[in-house]
């Protein structure tokens, strides 16, 4: 007899903690952001390390690919002066 007083007085005071809980918690207000503002001071030393960090990245990618270019080049001129030297053993030989 006990136990469905019990039960019942259960169904309803578990959704009542639930509701004053909900009502009792402070909302997040949406001008709020998550983690910490940056100073507006700090601001423009951040951009310029960024701005400098993307020089120096920008000046390694074209000095690889300059790197790459002349390799290629190489290696054409070097094929191409096989491809000659073939011929040319090819010709004395006919």
């Amino acid at each position: 007899m006990l136990a469905p007083r019990l039960l019942r007085r259960a169904v309803l005071t578990v959704p009542l903690v639930f509701v004053v809980a909900l009502l009792l918690a402070e909302p997040v207000r949406s001008d709020q952001e998550a983690g910490t503002a940056i100073p507006a001071e700090s601001r423009p030393c951040v951009d310029c390390h960024a701005f400098e960090f993307m020089q120096r990245a920008l000046q390694d990618l074209k000095k690889t690919a300059y790197n790459l270019d002349t390799r290629t080049e190489t290696l054409l001129l070097q094929v191409e002066k096989r491809n000659l030297c073939d011929c040319v053993t090819a010709n004395l030989l006919n």
